[in-house]
């Protein structure tokens, strides 16, 4: 168990570790590496910091050698190898830019996205054969979130609900 040292960190990576290790909207594993290094750079010994972060001491040395040769590279995810994406960043763009369109602006008749609308989009249209579930952990990773569409006794959310009403059910599968 070999000890290590914090170096002398310059006032630029000072701040920028003292607002990662105090964030709460950082992802949790950078916020943790960021509290080791800034929990270092107050003198505390690394068995100290691994019980006060819930890691074993050689971790935390691990991070603080890290950190000492990359400086803030040190915070932030190593790329690892693994299974290729599934889909390219263009497709993943094209579904979040899709699902920004409001369908009218498409020509769809419909006034509101639903996943499987954005699905069965995406794959007739722009050959993109993605499941709902994908799609929305994409727009989820994105942060958007679905809307909650107003319940029957408010406002509809299709403005022409009323006139497409007047003329029957809307799809052959409705029976009255």
């Amino acid at each position: 168990m070999a000890s290590v040292l914090l170096r002398e960190m310059t006032a630029a990576e000072h701040a920028a570790v003292q607002k990662l290790a105090h964030s709460h909207t950082a992802p949790a594993q950078r916020v943790q590496r960021a509290q080791i290094i800034w929990r270092a750079s107050r003198g505390e010994s690394a068995s100290a910091i691994a019980a006060r972060v819930g890691l074993d001491g050689e971790t935390v040395r691990k991070r603080i050698r890290r950190f000492n040769a990359e400086g803030l590279e040190a915070l932030k995810d190593r790329h690892r190898s693994g299974r290729r994406p599934t889909y390219t960043p263009e497709q993943t763009a094209t579904v979040i830019a899709t699902a920004l369109t409001k369908p009218e602006a498409l020509g769809l008749p419909f006034a509101a996205w639903t996943l499987d609308r954005l699905a069965a989009y995406l794959h007739e249209a722009k050959g993109i054969a993605m499941q709902r579930s994908r799609i929305d952990e994409i727009l989820l990773h994105e942060g958007l979130r679905w809307r909650k569409h107003e319940t029957w006794f408010g406002e509809r959310v299709d403005p022409a609900f009323a006139e497409k009403r007047s003329h029957g059910p809307v799809s052959a599968g409705l029976v009255r």
